[in-house]
């Protein structure tokens, strides 16, 4: 009986999965009911223009993507990862409320900065903490949990916005300011619940690593490989502005996105016990072939119920892939360089998906939709075939 009893609780995601996963839910509820809103307000109500917008986000995500690497082999160098995740949430839950007090465009983007330095920091270091506080059978389930948990917060956001813009209409700048309290919410849950996990660190005597120099081939192959997906991963945006082409009204784009970030917060759910059954490479590979088909889709969809069904449909490529990159990158990172290893994960998407956006509205624009599209769906099969190279390590 004593041994059932130690089987089951092995099978048990630790305390620190669940925490992060439900401070990612509250963080995104904060995050997610301002993000949406932000460009109109910046535009209407503080009158700034739309090539500011996009200084204002490039910038921001630009100096998340670099500080994200460093973070990560900081946190590996001190031994220390939970001090570094509750600074980056904290940072951002004491920007995101100002944007409720600004009054030019350049406070926007001095507090975009913030939350996205906020972002940078503890990104890499909760991602290793996730995996240290995790035996390796049940990390797929760990990152799906936590991924479940924060897309569950990005639909729980908008609709909350709604709600209260329902209610009292001309108070926009209230409800910034008052998603300080989800924000101070996850704050105390880190500083009085989080645990510091053990984890392998380098020698002392070693300097600050933040190269590729500690990871083998199959590690800088399949950074290699999602770059060149992530090239073709554009912003979820564009699929809104074609689900407006095909006839779906306004009104309905909030419930449409609903129902995407619900659908993918049950399928990270469910998949992550599939990536832990199975290994990655296989539910990665088969997320990467669901985007291309359905990016595919959007390329030749014809009318609005078209849509409801590709977007469903993309939340499996996000339920496939997201818990298999996570696992497959604490596989490939070695017992020592987790959290560089998810520094140069992140930063290798930040890089990529910066001129991404860029080069499928210019297709966009000027070849249409089906060129647009199947450009990214081209770019995901030939990442595919870039990640068959890929031998994840045995036995970590």
């Amino acid at each position: 009986m004593s041994t059932t009893s130690n089987d089951e609780a092995s099978r048990k995601l630790p305390r620190n999965v669940w925490l992060l996963g439900f401070v990612s839910l509250l963080n995104d509820i904060a995050s997610e009911m301002i993000y949406p809103l932000l460009p109109q307000f910046l535009l209407s109500v503080l009158h700034g223009s739309k090539p500011f917008l996009g200084v204002i986000e490039g910038a921001a995500e630009s100096l998340a993507s670099l500080l994200k690497l460093f973070a990560g082999a900081w946190s590996d160098r001190v031994g220390k990862r939970k001090s570094l995740a509750v600074a980056g949430y904290a940072i951002a839950a004491l920007a995101r409320p100002l944007i409720g007090v600004a009054s030019a465009p350049w406070h926007v983007l001095s507090l975009r900065l913030a939350d996205r330095f906020g972002k940078g920091i503890r990104t890499a270091p909760r991602d290793a903490l996730i995996a240290d506080s995790t035996d390796e059978s049940l990390r797929g389930r760990a990152f799906g949990l936590h991924r479940g948990m924060d897309h569950l917060g990005a639909a729980i956001g908008p609709l909350a916005a709604m709600l209260f813009l329902w209610l009292w209409p001309r108070h926009l700048r209230t409800m910034f300011v008052l998603t300080l309290i989800p924000g101070l919410a996850v704050v105390a849950l880190l500083v009085f619940g989080l645990r510091e996990a053990p984890h392998a660190a380098p020698p002392a005597e070693k300097p600050l690593e933040w190269t590729l120099r500690p990871f083998g081939a199959n590690f800088r192959v399949f950074l290699a490989a999602l770059v060149l997906f992530t090239l073709g991963n554009s912003s979820d945006a564009f699929l809104l502005v074609r689900a407006g082409e095909l006839g779906v009204p306004q009104y309905l784009l909030p419930l449409l996105w609903f129902a995407f970030h619900a659908f993918k917060s049950s399928g990270n759910m469910a998949s992550g016990a599939l990536v832990d059954r199975i290994g990655p490479r296989l539910p990665l590979a088969a997320g990467w072939l669901a985007y291309a088909t359905i990016y595919l889709g959007f390329a030749f969809a014809s009318s609005a119920w078209h849509v409801w069904t590709l977007f469903l449909g993309y939340g499996i490529y996000y339920a496939l892939a997201e818990p298999a990159e996570k696992t497959l990158v604490a596989q490939l990172a070695g017992p020592e360089h987790k959290g560089l290893a998810f520094g140069w994960y992140n930063l290798a998407i930040g890089i990529a998906a910066l001129p991404a956006s860029v080069i499928f509205g210019i297709l966009y624009q000027q070849l249409g939709p089906v060129v647009a599209f199947g450009s990214g769906a081209g770019l995901a099969v030939a990442a595919l075939a870039l990640l068959v190279l890929v031998r994840p390590r045995e036995n970590q």
